[in-house]
């Protein structure tokens, strides 16, 4: 294997159909595809690990394919979280700086986000994400960087996305038995908003919906910030084990029949459509009606539907959707699904691509791929945030020490 780049990212998407290692290079150009590898997924249910073994395996198989792909021996990644155990909420922290206003400083934003951070959690909860919505400076709301501003009191208003403690240990327990070294955990639609939408959705509101084999996972992007998040427990699987028993044909024909004749809306298929379904054991196949499939299908998918509607409607976000819907995931493919959610969510909806980067195969340019892509640009935004604190840090201190030797003086 090649020498060990510390500016690779490598994610790891651990769905309940397939896991994905995706390797990608971070130059001065920008990002630069390095290789994956993909492995049919084992002991996963509804994005939960149920079998730490069967689990590790897909993995191992999966980072193998992509070492030998990107010719780069990986020990650690990025992995995504999904699943019914999501939670997410608003918080708030607030900071008083005195009688007198100050300036604020970065230790100032720090303290308020602590704050808000210091919320009241069952013990097997953890937080995986605490998001930045606003600042308010006094009265002052809607402040996006407060730093160098005057204050007397400052607070911060956050979305926090939390997951059950047990899942995302098993998570990394999963990878740590194969001897990967989990870097960072990324609840997948967040990193689905990074990659499919563009940048006049995250102003005017948009919900990300990524429907993947058990799950069908939501984030809600509005003025550039999450406001909501949430998991509703139904997915592509759903659909496919409908059409197993609806059909009499085994679960993987099923898959197949689906991809190739599925339709979420029968009236878009034509009464003379006919299908070849095979059949359990020795049995021949048969000839069906093509509307049989759709007639499996519709329901489950307006069920789906009004799933989401009913979390976005809770949440009190449907009504900000300016920016419409969009669906992304490998189940986000049913043709006609887009249709039956415009017709239940009344909002404009487009299938997510995720976006490229230089030599991506066209391959992974698909819906399915929209969570693996979107952490590795999550991933480089993050580190690219890091380095510029840590060298803004490190300027303040220069700047101060030069103060105090002045004052020395």
């Amino acid at each position: 294997m090649g020498k060990r780049n510390e500016n690779i990212i490598t994610v790891i998407d651990l769905g309940s159909a397939k896991t994905l290692a995706l390797v990608v290079e971070a130059t001065n150009a920008g990002l630069r595809y390095r290789g994956h590898g993909i492995s049919p997924s084992a002991g996963t249910r509804r994005g939960v690990i149920v079998d730490l073994e069967s689990a590790g395996k897909s993995v191992a198989e999966a980072v193998a394919r992509a070492e030998k792909s990107s010719g780069i021996a990986l020990d650690s990644a990025v992995v995504g979280v999904s699943g019914p155990h999501i939670r997410s909420g608003n918080s708030y922290g607030v900071i008083s700086l005195g009688s007198r206003a100050r300036e604020l400083t970065t230790a100032d934003v720090q303290a308020a986000g602590a704050r808000a951070r210091d919320i009241e959690m069952p013990e097997d909860r953890e937080i995986l994400h605490l998001l930045t919505q606003e600042f308010v400076v006094d009265d002052q709301d809607g402040v996006k960087q407060p730093v160098g501003m005057l204050a007397r009191q400052l607070e911060v208003r956050v979305h926090v996305i939390t997951a059950a403690h047990s899942a995302v240990q098993n998570i990394v327990t999963s990878l740590n038995r194969v001897g990967m070294h989990v870097e960072d955990t990324i609840y997948e639609a967040l990193a689905c908003s990074e990659s499919v939408l563009r940048g006049e959705e995250r102003e005017l509101g948009a919900a990300v919906i990524d429907i993947g084999a058990g799950t069908a996972d939501i984030a809600v992007v509005r003025d550039d910030v999450v406001i909501h998040s949430g998991v509703v427990p139904l997915g592509g699987l759903n659909f496919t084990r409908d059409v197993a028993y609806g059909l009499e044909t085994p679960v993987a024909e099923a898959e197949n029949l689906k991809r190739q004749f599925g339709c979420s809306i029968v009236t878009n298929i034509s009464e003379q459509n006919e299908i070849e379904v095979p059949s359990v054991g020795d049995r021949p196949p048969r000839m069906m009606r093509q509307r049989d499939l759709a007639e499996i299908l519709e329901p489950r998918a307006r069920e789906l539907m009004e799933l989401l509607r009913d979390d976005l409607h809770r949440a009190g976000v449907l009504e900000k959707l300016g920016g419409g819907i969009i669906l992304t995931g490998g189940a986000a493919r049913l043709p006609s699904l887009l249709d039956t959610c415009e017709d239940i969510l009344r909002r404009p909806a487009r299938l997510g691509l995720p976006l490229g980067m230089a030599q991506l195969p066209v391959e992974l340019q698909e819906p399915e791929y929209a969570a693996a892509i979107g952490m590795v640009f999550y991933t480089q935004r993050a580190r690219v945030l890091k380095r510029k604190e840590k060298e803004e840090t490190g300027f303040g201190a220069r700047v101060r020490a030069l103060f105090v030797r002045g004052n020395a003086g």
